[in-house]
């Protein structure tokens, strides 16, 4: 029975390792363009990363006291152990953060190649790769592959306001209203995954034109949690 006990638990346990430093939100901006990604370590720190592999802030969201789908848009700041690393480090990534609590961060050499020196390579036991300078030149440089999860974007060959947006996480599309769509909303999110935004346009009688009309500036989709400021 025992052995049984302590083979559940390590399942578990491994199950919740291999989960801890997932990808956990995508934030845009204008209701249109990524801001960064974010992922959770398994101490629960939040660490912010750019398309193109560079670290933000660390921390943890703080949430409004007036209401629960609010949160401050800056980290509070993690008092716990952060180290760096030091003058004796690749010039990639001299003084950059090598940990932050139990969580150590890595990054890519100066002679590695293509777009890569300097970018994250991994959080904890997730692993980034990068689009190429082979690549469409509106993917070229962002990040390809977070741990098990594919990230494309829209090309070059798309539409003007598209290119460069972020098309697909893992199963997960994401579409966006169009040029032939009202001026105030092209660009902006018409869908992620199955969780439909509308936006108010310039024929509506309101205020908030160009706001966010019907849809959650919070949505949990899968394992993910999207965030539109």
């Amino acid at each position: 029975m025992k052995k049984y006990i302590y083979i559940t638990i390590s399942i578990l346990f491994q199950f919740a390792f291999a989960n801890a430093q997932q990808l956990g939100q995508v934030t845009f901006s204008g209701g249109a363009n990524l801001s960064y990604f974010t992922f959770r370590t398994d101490q629960g720190v939040l660490i912010r990363i750019t398309v193109d592999g560079k670290v933000l802030e660390w921390g943890t969201e703080v949430k409004s006291l007036r209401s629960n789908d609010y949160f401050a848009p800056t980290l509070q700041p993690f008092m716990g152990r952060v180290e760096y690393f030091g003058m004796e480090s690749d010039s990639a990534f001299r003084g950059k953060v090598k940990s932050i609590g139990t969580c150590s961060l890595t990054y890519y050499y100066s002679y590695d190649t293509d777009t890569k020196p300097g970018k994250i390579k991994t959080i904890g036991s997730v692993s980034f790769d990068y689009y190429t300078n082979f690549d469409d030149k509106d993917r070229k440089g962002k990040i390809r592959f977070a741990g098990n999860l594919v990230l494309e974007y829209y090309s070059s060959f798309d539409e003007e306001i598209l290119r460069g947006k972020l098309k697909l996480i893992g199963s997960t599309p994401i579409t966006y209203y169009s040029i032939f769509d009202d001026k105030l909303i092209r660009g902006k999110i018409k869908s992620i995954g199955s969780a439909s935004y509308r936006w108010y346009t310039s024929y509506d009688q309101s205020d908030y034109r160009g706001g966010l009309k019907s849809g959650f500036y919070r949505q949990d989709i899968g394992s993910v949690t999207y965030i539109i400021q």
